[in-house]
């Protein structure tokens, strides 16, 4: 894992998935240079995560060296509740559905100069390069307090970090750097507050001894992972999908309705799929899963592509459909370790995607699809570049 993708499909799931979720049992495949049970039908990848018997504690005992005076730090979607529900809760009232709404003229005025900035560059131009990558950059940083100047470091090292390639010394290597130079911004948060997230985990929870200084720097550091990378791929990917759908596409143009734009963000979210691995657990004790025997110290992936295109969730998958009911998707996970910033990903992408639709009515690919290349080897799917033009 990850499988590749069928020539020219590069937003369908491998199609082996299909194989895999009507098998019996679970498939049994290499992830990370070890065996791996895949879990690949829909009501079981909803049911692994809420089983007790399955433990989100899987990372490997190198990526726990990252550390500071020796104190290493928590990193809180890899530990198991109730600690996990007291770490997630110093940062939820960042990311509330209200807190998002407060913040969409923000967004939108970030969505317009950016917008602006490429329109002026005249076509073409490199959608991720110009729209889908600095925007959810900007947005994470000022809501974390991140000076977006030092972006360009904190993407490199978290590619690094999410390539599926790279062995879990690399990964250590370039979490300690990153980690390093948060660590070093939250000293400076401290002596220079501001009204950011970190500023507020250091006097509310820092302060009082409720949180380590090495954890509050992991908390920071994860969500300023997650929430550009994965954001950015969801727009460039979202893009690409709308313009393989061309009707699609000019119903997001039209509508007016903020409840038709939501609803296709969140096809969009079942159809593509971007984390399509990542999502691990291991086993407790002795378990049996679709019918298959997993020994305790197993590790179980939950292959999310597989389940948001499975039948048995909703008709015809494999086709984009912005009226169809896709809230129950697994895009954002599912259960107590679902995505923290999943309010403030749906605000992004529903003002981008719009806001891209109704400038650029003209919109198309400035290369023929065959010369794209995709990241499959990341454990978030992307796209290196998208070359567009009006």
């Amino acid at each position: 894992m990850p499988l590749p993708r069928a020539p020219g499909c590069p937003l369908s799931p491998p199609a082996a998935f299909a194989e895999w979720r009507e098998s019996d049992g679970l498939q049994l495949a290499s992830w990370r240079g070890r065996p791996t049970w895949v879990v690949s039908r829909y009501e079981d990848i909803r049911a692994a995560p809420v089983d007790p018997r399955l433990s989100a504690d899987t990372i490997p005992d190198t990526m726990k060296a990252t550390s500071t005076e020796n104190k290493s730090p928590q990193i809180f979607p890899r530990i198991d509740d109730p600690e996990h529900n007291r770490l997630r809760r110093m940062m939820t009232r960042d990311f509330t559905f209200r807190r998002t709404e407060t913040m969409r003229p923000q967004i939108q005025e970030l969505v317009d100069g950016f917008l602006d900035d490429m329109i002026a560059g005249g076509p073409p131009a490199d959608l991720v390069r110009d729209f889908a990558l600095p925007l959810p950059s900007l947005v994470i940083s000022l809501l974390l307090g991140v000076p977006y100047e030092d972006h360009e470091f904190f993407q490199e090292k978290s590619t690094l970090g999410l390539d599926s390639r790279s062995t879990d010394e690399e990964k250590a290597v370039s979490i300690g750097e990153i980690f390093g130079y948060m660590f070093e911004l939250v000293a400076r948060k401290e002596r220079e507050p501001g009204d950011d997230m970190i500023t507020r985990l250091l006097t509310d929870y820092v302060a009082t001894g409720a949180l380590s200084r090495e954890t509050a720097t992991m908390s920071a550091l994860i969500m300023l992972q997650a929430g550009h990378k994965t954001t950015a791929s969801m727009i460039a990917l979202g893009t690409l999908a709308l313009l393989q759908h061309p009707e699609q596409l000019t119903r997001l143009r039209e509508t007016d309705d903020p409840a038709v734009v939501a609803n296709l963000v969140e096809e969009l979210m079942r159809y593509l799929t971007i984390v399509h691995s990542l999502v691990e657990r291991v086993a407790r004790e002795d378990l049996t899963i679709a019918g298959q025997l997993v020994r305790s110290g197993d590790i179980v992936l939950m292959n999310r592509p597989a389940g948001n295109w499975d039948a048995a969730f909703v008709d015809a998958p494999g086709r984009l459909d912005a009226d169809r009911n896709s809230r129950g998707h697994l895009g954002f996970g599912y259960g107590v370790h679902q995505c923290i910033g999943q309010n403030l990903a749906r605000a992004e992408l529903q003002i981008a995607l719009s806001s891209l639709a109704r400038r650029l009515p003209g919109l198309r690919l400035a290369v023929p699809e065959s010369e794209l290349r995709f990241q499959n080897e990341k454990e978030i799917y992307g796209i290196d570049a998208l070359p567009v033009t009006w």
